[in-house]
């Protein structure tokens, strides 16, 4: 690397949305939350993405009243409603309340306590947590001096290769936009690597997974059924509930269900959503036969080792003939 190029790197912080009286309230969020010693007798929780999925479940298994309130349809925005409804499902057992399409239109004190108004109803709550997304570390950098072009959101502008506009300048992690997870970070130190040390070779051209650790965890990777719908794709897709799984009986975690959908014309995997114990673990097995660009047989017509939850990752697409 020469003096003349820099990368940046300086991550995000909570998205505070525009909530009337927020700003006249002590809330927690992902920025504070670990620094409270106190257990709150009932949450609220405004968010129902991963952040707000993970934390409603975390305090609800320390013993908090937990609601989650949504301003759309479904909890986790990103994926297709069957498995949204699925994993809704599961916390919901856990008495984990639900407000799903309400809108926060004001926060406030109320008698010791809080009082979200929604458009109508009000939840009180001893406690309030925002987790309604992440916003990039950029305000403070001087971008504007040398000239590197940031989106409206205020994330830094790169190319494939990570390079910004301005020549020998590189942004990596978070602030760069896109999927910000600690695995595409560390990725993109491998991009870097390639490109200013390299060969060039290796870019944000890349298959990103991702995981929901509730329990059972949400392993996710690649295209939702709906988003390939929505791309034109001729798609077949299939379902395999965990119950049927010999492992799963035996260790009594037969919550959830694996999802996958495959191109109908070359039967490559698209994506798939792996709703399980350990989901996080048994999703790459798709994450490694997608960036070999095998067919989907590949799975269906290996040997897997019996009892394993991992029987079930072949069950799935074995479920698509």
């Amino acid at each position: 690397m020469t003096a003349a190029q820099v990368v940046l790197d300086t991550g995000t912080r909570s998205l505070i949305p525009p909530i009337p009286g927020l700003d006249q309230l002590d809330f927690l969020d992902a920025e504070n939350w670990l620094d409270r010693a106190e257990l709150p007798g009932r949450l609220a929780m405004i968010g129902g993405g991963s952040i707000g999925l993970e934390m409603a479940q975390f305090y609800r298994r320390l013993g908090s009243d937990v609601v989650v309130i949504e301003g759309t349809d479904q909890i986790g925005g990103h994926e297709d409603a069957d498995v949204a409804s699925a994993l809704q499902q599961l916390l919901a057992a856990k008495a984990i309340e639900f407000r799903l399409n309400m809108q926060v239109t004001r926060v406030e004190p109320a008698n010791g306590r809080i009082s979200v108004r929604l458009q109508n109803e009000a939840v009180e709550a001893t406690h309030l947590f925002v987790a309604t997304g992440r916003r990039p570390n950029t305000d403070d950098l001087g971008l504007e001096t040398v000239g590197v072009n940031r989106s409206k959101h205020g994330f830094v502008e790169v190319d494939s290769r990570l390079a910004t506009n301005v020549k020998g300048v590189w942004a990596a992690g978070d602030i760069r936009g896109g999927p910000m997870f600690t695995h595409t970070a560390w990725d993109d130190y491998r991009i870097l690597q390639s490109q200013l040390a390299g060969d060039g070779s290796r870019t944000t051209e890349r298959i990103v997974p991702y995981a929901v650790f509730t329990d059972p965890e949400l392993g996710r990777v690649g295209l939702t059924e709906r988003a390939a719908r929505e791309a034109g794709r001729k798609i077949k897709t299939a379902r395999f509930d965990m119950r049927r799984n010999g492992k799963a009986v035996e260790i009594n975690e037969t919550a959830g269900l694996i999802k996958v959908v495959v191109d109908a014309e070359t039967d490559r995997l698209l994506g798939a959503a792996v709703l399980a114990n350990d989901g996080a673990e048994l999703v790459h097995s798709y994450i490694d036969v997608m960036n070999a660009g095998a067919p989907y047989q590949v799975i269906r017509d290996a040997i897997h080792i019996h009892p394993t939850l991992a029987e079930a990752v072949q069950s799935a697409v074995s479920a698509l003939d």
